[in-house]
C-alpha cells in the first residue's frame, strides 16, 4: 500500500511550489537517497529564508515522509505563519530552557522512527558559505545512533540574500547525499573529538556544495570524496 503524506505537508508543498514556478527553477538531485522508513536526522546548510520551504515543496512530498523540524517557541506564537509551522510538523523548543530540553526533545523524534531536519549552522551564513557549526547536531548523531542524511541548498543565498528582500529568476539546486552515521574517538580531549566528529558530519554536506559554498569545511569536504 503506498504511504500518503497528510494533508498539510502536502498541500503547503504544492502552494510553495505553484509560487515558485513564476520566479525561478529548482533542479533535485539524489532523492533516492532518502530512507523509505525508520529514524532519520536530515543536516542541511543555512544560508536563506528559503532553505526551509525548499525543503517543504521539493524533498517532503515526492518521498511522502513528514519531517519534523525545531522550532523558536515564540516563532510558533506568530499569527498564521505560527500555525503554518505547526501543522508542517515544527515543534516548539524554550530557548530559556536551555540546550538540554532541545536535545530531548530532538531525540525523542528519533527515538520514535521519525525523520528530524536540523540547520546545525544555526543560523543564515550572509554568503551562502559554510560556517562553523554548533555542537548540538553532532552530539545528537553520535547519542542517537540515527543514520544521517546530508542534503546541500545550492544558489538559495542568491536568491534570496540574508537580510534582503528575494531576488528573481535566480536558480536553485537541491542535492542530496547518501546516508552514513557518525561516531565520536573515546578517550583524549572531549572537545578536539567533537570538533573533529563535527568536521566529518558538515564534510558531507559540503562535498555536496560547489567550492564557493564550501566554506570553513573546504578539507572536510576533500576528505569526504577522498573516501578518508
Amino acid at each position: 500500500m503506498t504511504r500518503r503524506l497528510p494533508f498539510w505537508p502536502r498541500a503547503t508543498g504544492a502552494w510553495i511550489r505553484f509560487c515558485l514556478f513564476f520566479v525561478t527553477r529548482v533542479k533535485v538531485e539524489g532523492l533516492e537517497n532518502v530512507p523509505s522508513e525508520g529514524p532519520v536526522l536530515v543536516i542541511v546548510n543555512h544560508a536563506s529564508n528559503i532553505d526551509g520551504m525548499l525543503l517543504m515543496a521539493y524533498v517532503i512530498p515526492p518521498t511522502r515522509r513528514p519531517m519534523r523540524w525545531l522550532g523558536k517557541e515564540e516563532a510558533l506564537r506568530w499569527p498564521f505563519f505560527g500555525w503554518v509551522m505547526k501543522v508542517n510538523g515544527v515543534f516548539a523548543v524554550r530557548r530559556d530552557a536551555g540546550d538540554l530540553e532541545a536535545f530531548k526533545t530532538a531525540k525523542k523524534v528519533l527515538d520514535d522512527g521519525g525523520e528530524l531536519a536540523i540547520f546545525p549552522e544555526g543560523s543564515r551564513s550572509p554568503d551562502g558559505a559554510l560556517r562553523e557549526a554548533k555542537e548540538g547536531a553532532t552530539l545528537l548523531a553520535v547519542r542517537s545512533g540515527a543514520p544521517i542524511l546530508p542534503i546541500a541548498l545550492i544558489g538559495t543565498h542568491r536568491f534570496w540574500p540574508r537580510g534582503r528582500f528575494p531576488r528573481p529568476f535566480r536558480r536553485m539546486a537541491i542535492r542530496v547525499g547518501p546516508t552514513f552515521t557518525l561516531t565520536m574517538a573515546k578517550g583524549g580531549d572531549r572537545a578536539e573529538a567533537m570538533k573533529a566528529a563535527t568536521a566529518r558530519l558538515m564534510g558531507h554536506v559540503a562535498a555536496l556544495l560547489p567550492p564557493e559554498q564550501r566554506g570553513v569545511y573546504t578539507e572536510a569536504a576533500e576528505s569526504v570524496e577522498a573516501g578518508s
